[in-house]
Protein backbone atom coordinates (compact mmCIF):
# COMPACT_ATOMS: atom_id res chain seq x y z
CA UNK A 1 0.00 0.00 0.00
CA UNK A 2 1.81 3.40 -0.95
CA UNK A 3 0.55 7.19 -0.04
CA UNK A 4 -1.61 8.66 -1.92
CA UNK A 5 -3.17 12.58 -2.09
CA UNK A 6 -6.87 12.92 -0.90
CA UNK A 7 -8.99 16.11 -1.62
CA UNK A 8 -12.20 17.33 0.03
CA UNK A 9 -14.28 19.22 -2.12
CA UNK A 10 -16.48 22.21 -0.18
CA UNK A 11 -19.71 23.48 -2.09
CA UNK A 12 -22.70 25.32 -1.20
CA UNK A 13 -25.17 23.67 -3.10
CA UNK A 14 -28.25 25.13 -4.15
CA UNK A 15 -31.46 24.52 -6.04
CA UNK A 16 -30.27 24.96 -9.62
CA UNK A 17 -28.83 21.67 -10.35
CA UNK A 18 -26.54 22.98 -13.92
CA UNK A 19 -24.86 25.30 -11.91
CA UNK A 20 -23.65 22.57 -8.71
CA UNK A 21 -22.27 20.54 -11.18
CA UNK A 22 -20.29 23.24 -12.84
CA UNK A 23 -19.24 24.12 -9.24
CA UNK A 24 -18.29 20.48 -8.24
CA UNK A 25 -16.04 20.20 -11.84
CA UNK A 26 -14.43 22.97 -10.69
CA UNK A 27 -12.97 22.35 -7.71
CA UNK A 28 -12.49 18.86 -8.39
CA UNK A 29 -10.64 20.04 -11.69
CA UNK A 30 -8.37 22.28 -9.65
CA UNK A 31 -7.68 19.59 -7.15
CA UNK A 32 -6.54 17.23 -9.29
CA UNK A 33 -4.45 19.67 -10.97
CA UNK A 34 -2.92 20.10 -7.57
CA UNK A 35 -2.12 16.41 -7.16
CA UNK A 36 -5.31 14.36 -5.35
CA UNK A 37 -5.77 11.35 -6.83
CA UNK A 38 -8.84 10.57 -5.14
CA UNK A 39 -11.19 13.42 -4.37
CA UNK A 40 -14.35 13.72 -2.30
CA UNK A 41 -17.39 15.61 -2.99
CA UNK A 42 -20.23 16.50 0.02
CA UNK A 43 -23.29 15.09 0.55
CA UNK A 44 -26.13 16.29 -1.61
CA UNK A 45 -23.57 17.43 -4.41
CA UNK A 46 -26.19 18.03 -6.85
CA UNK A 47 -29.11 19.80 -4.87
CA UNK A 48 -30.37 20.86 -1.54
CA UNK A 49 -34.29 21.73 -1.86
CA UNK A 50 -36.19 21.67 1.39
CA UNK A 51 -39.26 21.75 -0.10
CA UNK A 52 -40.73 18.14 -1.22
CA UNK A 53 -42.78 18.82 -4.32
CA UNK A 54 -39.70 21.33 -5.61
CA UNK A 55 -37.11 18.08 -4.67
CA UNK A 56 -39.40 15.61 -6.87
CA UNK A 57 -39.64 18.14 -10.43
CA UNK A 58 -35.65 18.20 -9.95
CA UNK A 59 -34.16 14.70 -9.57
CA UNK A 60 -33.87 11.58 -12.10
CA UNK A 61 -33.43 7.96 -11.55
CA UNK A 62 -29.93 6.75 -11.52
CA UNK A 63 -29.81 5.74 -15.21
CA UNK A 64 -30.72 9.42 -16.14
CA UNK A 65 -29.38 11.88 -13.89
CA UNK A 66 -27.01 14.52 -15.22
CA UNK A 67 -24.84 14.86 -12.25
CA UNK A 68 -23.67 11.40 -11.73
CA UNK A 69 -23.13 11.40 -15.83
CA UNK A 70 -20.97 14.47 -15.52
CA UNK A 71 -19.40 13.18 -12.90
CA UNK A 72 -18.14 10.03 -14.54
CA UNK A 73 -17.51 11.39 -17.08
CA UNK A 74 -15.00 14.07 -15.51
CA UNK A 75 -13.13 11.35 -13.22
CA UNK A 76 -12.31 9.53 -16.60
CA UNK A 77 -11.25 12.86 -18.44
CA UNK A 78 -8.90 13.56 -14.88
CA UNK A 79 -7.97 9.84 -14.74
CA UNK A 80 -8.74 9.86 -10.96
CA UNK A 81 -11.19 7.76 -8.05
CA UNK A 82 -14.08 10.84 -7.56
CA UNK A 83 -16.48 10.16 -4.69
CA UNK A 84 -19.17 11.20 -5.19
CA UNK A 85 -20.12 12.17 -1.45
CA UNK A 86 -24.24 11.91 -1.95
CA UNK A 87 -26.66 12.49 -4.75
CA UNK A 88 -30.61 12.97 -4.54
CA UNK A 89 -31.97 9.66 -6.68
CA UNK A 90 -35.43 9.47 -7.62
CA UNK A 91 -36.44 5.68 -6.79
CA UNK A 92 -39.66 5.76 -7.54
CA UNK A 93 -43.07 8.35 -7.24
CA UNK A 94 -42.51 9.25 -3.62
CA UNK A 95 -39.09 7.81 -2.46
CA UNK A 96 -35.36 9.00 -2.87
CA UNK A 97 -32.12 7.50 -2.55
CA UNK A 98 -29.90 9.58 -0.52
CA UNK A 99 -26.74 7.82 -2.58
CA UNK A 100 -23.02 8.05 -2.68
CA UNK A 101 -21.02 6.77 -5.85
CA UNK A 102 -17.08 5.92 -6.29
CA UNK A 103 -16.01 6.65 -9.68
CA UNK A 104 -13.28 4.45 -10.90
CA UNK A 105 -10.32 6.37 -13.28
CA UNK A 106 -12.23 4.73 -16.24
CA UNK A 107 -15.74 6.69 -14.80
CA UNK A 108 -17.09 3.11 -13.76
CA UNK A 109 -19.19 2.69 -10.89
CA UNK A 110 -17.09 0.79 -8.18
CA UNK A 111 -19.62 1.25 -5.66
CA UNK A 112 -23.06 2.81 -4.11
CA UNK A 113 -23.83 3.58 -0.78
CA UNK A 114 -27.43 4.49 0.87
CA UNK A 115 -27.46 6.59 3.60
CA UNK A 116 -28.18 4.32 6.25
CA UNK A 117 -29.44 6.72 9.49
CA UNK A 118 -32.38 9.35 8.86
CA UNK A 119 -31.76 13.05 10.31
CA UNK A 120 -35.08 13.27 12.09
CA UNK A 121 -34.49 15.50 15.14
CA UNK A 122 -36.00 19.11 16.52
CA UNK A 123 -32.80 21.33 16.93
CA UNK A 124 -33.51 23.78 20.02
CA UNK A 125 -32.81 26.49 17.80
CA UNK A 126 -36.37 25.68 16.12
CA UNK A 127 -34.64 23.34 13.05
CA UNK A 128 -36.98 20.65 12.72
CA UNK A 129 -35.63 17.74 9.72
CA UNK A 130 -37.41 14.41 8.97
CA UNK A 131 -35.34 12.95 6.42
CA UNK A 132 -37.44 9.54 6.60
CA UNK A 133 -40.58 11.47 5.10
CA UNK A 134 -38.32 11.53 1.84
CA UNK A 135 -35.29 9.33 2.01
CA UNK A 136 -35.15 5.35 1.54
CA UNK A 137 -32.52 4.32 4.39
CA UNK A 138 -29.78 2.00 3.31
CA UNK A 139 -29.05 -1.40 4.52
CA UNK A 140 -25.56 -2.11 3.15
CA UNK A 141 -22.18 -0.58 4.38
CA UNK A 142 -19.47 -1.23 1.84
CA UNK A 143 -15.38 -1.62 2.03
CA UNK A 144 -14.07 -0.59 -1.28
CA UNK A 145 -10.71 -1.88 -2.72
CA UNK A 146 -8.52 1.40 -3.97
CA UNK A 147 -4.86 0.51 -5.38
CA UNK A 148 -3.65 2.45 -2.01
CA UNK A 149 -6.29 1.34 0.70
CA UNK A 150 -9.45 0.25 1.62
CA UNK A 151 -12.12 2.81 2.35
CA UNK A 152 -16.03 2.81 4.14
CA UNK A 153 -18.14 4.97 2.54
CA UNK A 154 -20.87 6.37 4.91
CA UNK A 155 -22.88 9.86 4.91
CA UNK A 156 -23.30 12.77 7.40
CA UNK A 157 -25.61 11.77 10.19
CA UNK A 158 -24.25 8.24 10.13
CA UNK A 159 -20.92 9.98 11.85
CA UNK A 160 -23.02 9.66 15.12
CA UNK A 161 -23.36 5.68 15.36
CA UNK A 162 -20.00 4.38 15.77
CA UNK A 163 -20.58 0.70 15.16
CA UNK A 164 -20.39 1.65 11.03
CA UNK A 165 -17.18 2.66 11.16
CA UNK A 166 -15.63 0.25 13.43
CA UNK A 167 -17.44 -2.56 11.08
CA UNK A 168 -15.60 -0.74 8.32
CA UNK A 169 -12.20 -0.94 10.39
CA UNK A 170 -12.72 -4.93 11.64
CA UNK A 171 -13.26 -5.12 7.71
CA UNK A 172 -9.93 -3.77 6.76
CA UNK A 173 -10.75 -0.29 6.30
CA UNK A 174 -7.65 2.38 6.58
CA UNK A 175 -9.87 5.16 5.33
CA UNK A 176 -13.21 5.93 6.59
CA UNK A 177 -15.32 8.49 4.99
CA UNK A 178 -17.78 11.07 5.95
CA UNK A 179 -19.63 13.82 3.03
CA UNK A 180 -21.59 15.79 5.00
CA UNK A 181 -24.15 18.66 4.99
CA UNK A 182 -23.92 19.24 8.65
CA UNK A 183 -26.21 22.19 9.63
CA UNK A 184 -24.49 24.92 11.80
CA UNK A 185 -25.60 24.44 15.42
CA UNK A 186 -24.43 20.83 15.58
CA UNK A 187 -21.44 21.66 13.45
CA UNK A 188 -20.20 23.88 15.94
CA UNK A 189 -20.86 21.55 18.46
CA UNK A 190 -20.38 18.38 17.48
CA UNK A 191 -18.44 18.08 14.05
CA UNK A 192 -14.77 17.81 14.98
CA UNK A 193 -14.97 15.82 18.29
CA UNK A 194 -17.18 13.17 16.07
CA UNK A 195 -14.61 13.30 13.40
CA UNK A 196 -11.28 12.80 15.23
CA UNK A 197 -13.26 10.30 17.40
CA UNK A 198 -13.75 8.14 14.55
CA UNK A 199 -10.48 7.93 13.73
CA UNK A 200 -8.77 7.74 17.04
CA UNK A 201 -10.90 4.63 18.20
CA UNK A 202 -10.31 2.81 14.56
CA UNK A 203 -6.74 4.15 13.72
CA UNK A 204 -7.78 5.25 10.28
CA UNK A 205 -8.03 8.06 8.73
CA UNK A 206 -11.37 10.20 8.20
CA UNK A 207 -12.03 12.09 5.26
CA UNK A 208 -15.23 14.44 5.77
CA UNK A 209 -15.57 16.71 2.54
CA UNK A 210 -18.83 19.70 3.98
CA UNK A 211 -21.22 21.79 2.66
CA UNK A 212 -21.18 25.06 3.60
CA UNK A 213 -22.65 28.50 4.03
CA UNK A 214 -26.51 29.89 3.52
CA UNK A 215 -28.11 27.98 1.09
CA UNK A 216 -30.98 28.78 -1.45
CA UNK A 217 -33.59 26.64 0.07
CA UNK A 218 -32.57 28.63 3.48
CA UNK A 219 -30.46 25.91 5.45
CA UNK A 220 -27.54 26.91 6.84
CA UNK A 221 -24.70 24.47 6.96
CA UNK A 222 -21.00 24.10 8.76
CA UNK A 223 -18.46 23.92 6.00
CA UNK A 224 -15.03 23.04 7.58
CA UNK A 225 -14.10 20.16 5.79
CA UNK A 226 -11.54 18.14 7.31
CA UNK A 227 -8.96 15.42 6.71
CA UNK A 228 -8.10 13.62 9.98
CA UNK A 229 -4.99 11.27 10.70
CA UNK A 230 -5.47 7.93 12.14
CA UNK A 231 -4.00 9.58 15.83
CA UNK A 232 -6.71 12.10 15.95
CA UNK A 233 -4.55 14.90 14.22
CA UNK A 234 -6.75 17.81 11.99
CA UNK A 235 -4.11 16.99 8.47
CA UNK A 236 -6.13 19.19 6.53
CA UNK A 237 -9.22 21.65 7.12
CA UNK A 238 -11.44 24.63 5.34
CA UNK A 239 -11.74 26.67 8.28
CA UNK A 240 -14.40 28.46 7.18
CA UNK A 241 -17.75 27.80 4.77
CA UNK A 242 -16.82 29.15 1.74
CA UNK A 243 -16.17 26.78 -1.73
CA UNK A 244 -13.25 25.33 -2.15
CA UNK A 245 -11.04 22.38 -1.50
CA UNK A 246 -7.98 20.68 0.34
CA UNK A 247 -6.00 18.33 0.44
CA UNK A 248 -3.58 15.92 2.18
CA UNK A 249 -1.29 12.97 1.87
CA UNK A 250 -2.92 9.71 3.08
CA UNK A 251 -0.25 6.99 4.10
CA UNK A 252 -1.54 3.69 4.82
CA UNK A 253 1.41 3.02 6.95
CA UNK A 254 0.22 5.60 9.80
CA UNK A 255 -2.55 3.66 10.28
CA UNK A 256 -0.93 0.59 10.94
CA UNK A 257 0.88 2.52 13.33
CA UNK A 258 -1.65 3.59 15.25
CA UNK A 259 -3.28 0.49 15.19
CA UNK A 260 0.07 -1.16 16.52
CA UNK A 261 0.48 1.50 19.37
CA UNK A 262 -3.18 0.87 20.23
CA UNK A 263 -4.61 -1.77 18.96
CA UNK A 264 -8.51 -1.16 20.12
CA UNK A 265 -9.57 -3.14 17.07
CA UNK A 266 -7.31 -6.55 18.10
CA UNK A 267 -8.20 -5.94 21.70
CA UNK A 268 -11.67 -5.61 21.29
CA UNK A 269 -13.93 -8.65 23.18
CA UNK A 270 -17.54 -9.44 22.87
CA UNK A 271 -19.91 -8.98 26.04
CA UNK A 272 -23.08 -9.26 27.36
CA UNK A 273 -24.99 -6.54 28.69
CA UNK A 274 -26.70 -6.89 32.29
CA UNK A 275 -29.10 -4.84 33.62
CA UNK A 276 -29.42 -4.84 37.30
CA UNK A 277 -32.14 -3.57 39.66
CA UNK A 278 -31.00 -3.32 42.59
CA UNK A 279 -32.79 -5.19 45.65
CA UNK A 280 -35.61 -3.50 47.65
CA UNK A 281 -34.81 -3.65 51.47
CA UNK A 282 -36.82 -3.55 54.12
CA UNK A 283 -37.15 -0.40 56.18
CA UNK A 284 -35.41 -0.42 59.40
CA UNK A 285 -38.21 -1.05 62.12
Amino acid sequence: MTAFKAACIQMRSGRDVEANIATAERLVRAAADAGASYALTPEMTNLLERDRAALFTKIACESDDPTLKRLRALARELGIWLHIGSLAIRLGEETVANRGYLITPEGEIAARYDKIHMFDVDLDNGESWRESRTYQPGEISPVVDLPWAKLGMAICYDVRFPQIFRGQAKAGAQVLTVPAAFTRQTGQAHWHVLLRSRAIENGAYVIAAAQGGRHEDGRETFGHSLIVAPWGEVIAEADHDEPGYIMAEIDPAEVDKARTRVPAIANERVFTLQTVAPAQTEPAS
